[in-house]
């Protein structure tokens, strides 16, 4: 039995509230009234159930808590502050201020105890999902003795109406991920007013359809009837469970229950009655009692104690298997064999040649052999993706152990899910669809790129050499776009060879993400003894064939399928006695991180003459290119044919890449 709620509880429950009022109204910016009706649930939930250590926030066993509706973040810094991490009160007020670790939407990596960052409604609780699977993940290879903690979410109406949202809620409840526990923000308040103008379902009626556990409160304000909710909710052991808690936004305000609460501050004049309603000092701003203070910062020895007993437990697990918690330690690392490269295929020189997806499917399996955290799947497209890890079994209920993800037709749901995945920890997580449903799944691989997280995207079918599914599944503008995210390392490998080197490159950038791109049809395999070696990939771009002589008038300049179309046309140009050098460019990102004396001695500025190949448009290639430079590019959407035949019909051919060639010399 829980022990009764006092004065120190309400205390910092208004606490909590007056922080988030005072905190907007100094930044003149921000949402109150999201962290004023949800306190309670909050307080609750973080000073009793709550399983965390505020000394050390990165406790390996710690709760995850996800602050979907990222837009009430203050709600999340109180409770930081409140509870003894280290967030100082100078940083509170100083709320969405250049510089400050408290911006208008919580970033992982800038706010000590933010697990990822949210703001894009929908993002926060479908990223919770992959934070359960990789908790799950965890649990099942190593033992609950080291892995059995939850993730815990509040998220709001809008993270529920989004679309992301449905699709991973829905395959959370089919993998029965127990561990994952949703507080409802059910305010009825949306910006634009009620949410009845636009939502009129019954919520938990559908996540029951989901199969999930649903649990109701119908008063923000009852504690008891929280505590007991979020006591259930939490010994749950069958399937994830959401608490729907009938919340006020602006409790307490002359605004309650008025969207104006929403996302503005409260005028001065609101803020005297508000204080007035809660007995609220008016000065100082910032007031924090020292009672609520004190019964916050009891989370700090609750901490140090539950992480002590964790740390006895470990203690006698590395006794007693101590060849598995190294295993332990070299996933929550991400310590990758030392001769991985060696134990990669190597792919024989062919002109038939292979389809670069079915070269990464074979990379695939030989990198699942040598790193066991090594996991991933497709949207529904595995034969298509070639993204099967063989005998890897299937990740379902029942088999966590499984490295075969099945997401079904939910590419943003698995983007989402592949950033909660590597930002749990343990665990490196791939997932596969089509180039083109890169669109589908935007908001979390920019977000991926934003947080600096090891999600590897698979993206096969890349241009309009994918062939009869036409215009709607080739893409012609989605690597520009790719490419001009900030932090992106994008790779298009020309030829199977590449393809290990683009998979060593992703597993090695621990800090970051990669989009691999792979071509559906064959293309011929290079013979690395008359061309230069593979590994040239590591490096973004390299000179694969030099000009006779060593000293080119032009520079072709390749990628994927197309690379070809440069070496054919070298040595058209050669007959006519144009000394031509090809580059292969799998990677414009990596190779721009590579020093100026690199770039200039593949590029060398002195040979204006240059030529882009690729079956996409060329935005992002001027860099490249120079004023003289000519593109055999893609500025119109593709057509439906057989892949060769709408290549050619589109102008990819040897013959248009030597007139180009000849267009760029005259320039």
């Amino acid at each position: 039995m829980s022990k009764p709620f006092d004065q120190a509880d309400t205390l910092a429950i208004n606490t909590i509230r007056l922080l988030a009022v005072d905190a907007t109204r100094q930044a003149n910016s921000g949402h109150p009234g999201m962290p004023m009706g949800m306190a309670p649930a909050a307080h609750v939930l973080w000073s009793r159930h709550l399983k965390h250590s505020p000394s050390n926030p990165k406790w390996v066993d710690r709760d995850r808590f996800v602050l979907s509706a990222g837009h009430g973040s203050m709600l999340l810094y109180a409770l930081l502050h409140l509870h003894g991490y280290n967030l100082s009160l100078e940083e509170l007020k100083n709320f969405r201020q250049w510089g400050s670790k408290t911006p208008g939407h919580p970033e992982y990596g800038h706010t000590e105890g933010v697990e990822t960052t949210t703001g894009p409604l929908g993002q926060g609780i479908a990223t919770a999902v992959g934070f359960a699977m990789g908790e799950r993940i965890m649990a099942a290879r190593f033992g609950n003795e080291l892995v059995n903690h939850k993730t815990w979410v509040i998220a709001s109406d809008g993270d529920l109406q989004e679309g992301v949202s449905h699709e991973a809620c829905s395959l959370a409840g089919h993998l029965k991920l127990s561990q994952l526990k949703v507080i409802y923000d059910d305010n009825h308040i949306s910006i634009e007013g009620d949410t009845k103008l636009a939502f009129s379902e019954d919520v938990l009626k559908r996540y029951e359809a989901y199969g999930w556990h649903v649990l109701r409160v119908t008063d923000a304000n009852d504690l008891e009837a929280l505590d007991k909710a979020i006591a259930e909710a939490n010994t749950e052991s069958n399937r994830p469970s959401i608490i729907a808690v009938r919340s006020h936004i602006g409790f307490g305000s002359p605004l309650q229950d008025n969207a104006k609460v929403h996302g503005s501050p409260l005028s001065p004049d609101d803020i005297k009655k508000t204080k007035d309603f809660f007995k609220w000092p008016q000065e100082p701003t910032f007031y924090i009692p020292e009672e609520a203070k004190k019964r916050c910062l009891e989370s700090v020895e609750k901490g140090k104690k539950i992480e002590a007993d964790w740390n006895a437990n470990r203690d006698a697990y590395v006794k007693a298997n101590p060849d598995k918690y190294k295993q332990f330690q070299q996933a929550l690392n991400k310590e990758l064999p030392a001769d991985l490269e060696k134990k990669l295929p190597v792919f024989p020189a062919d002109e038939k040649g292979l389809a670069t997806r079915q070269a990464s499917g074979k990379t695939i399996n030989a990198i699942a052999k040598e790193v066991p955290f090594f996991y991933g799947g497709s949207a529904d497209l595995a034969g298509s993706n070639d993204t099967l890890i063989e005998g890897g079994g299937d990740f379902e209920a029942g088999n966590y152990l499984g490295r075969v993800f099945h997401f079904g037709i939910r590419e943003h749901g698995m983007a989402a899910a592949l950033n909660g995945m590597t930002l749990h920890g343990g665990v490196i997580p791939f997932g596969g669809t089509f180039l083109m449903f890169n669109d589908y799944m935007k908001p979390a691989y920019r977000l991926a790129h934003l947080m600096g997280v090891q999600s590897i995207f698979v993206f096969t079918h890349d241009s309009i050499g994918q062939g009869e599914d036409g215009p709607t599944h080739q893409p012609v503008e989605t690597l520009a776009a790719m490419r001009a995210t900030p932090n992106a390392c994008v790779i298009r490998p020309g030829d199977s060879g590449e393809v290990p080197y683009a998979w060593l490159v992703a597993l090695q950038r621990k800090n970051a993400p990669t989009a691999l791109v792979f071509s559906r049809q064959a293309i011929p395999t290079f013979d690395r003894s008359k061309f230069a070696p593979a590994s040239g990939v590591l490096k973004g771009a390299y000179t694969l064939s030099e000009a006779k002589g060593g000293k080119p008038q032009v520079i072709l300049i390749g990628t994927g399928s197309e690379l070809q179309l440069c070496v054919k046309a070298q040595e058209a140009l050669d007959i006519e006695g144009i000394a031509a050098r090809v580059v292969s460019a799998p990677s414009l990102e990596l190779f721009a991180a590579q020093s100026a004396q690199y770039q200039d001695g593949v590029l060398p500025p002195s040979v204006k003459a240059r030529v882009v190949v690729e079956a996409a448009t060329s935005f992002g290639w001027h860099r490249w290119t120079g004023t003289n430079g000519k593109f055999v590019t893609l500025e119109r959407f593709g057509a439906s044919a057989p892949g060769n035949v709408a290549l050619k019909n589109l102008g990819f051919t040897m013959e248009n890449v030597v007139k180009a060639a000849k267009e760029s010399l005259k320039a």
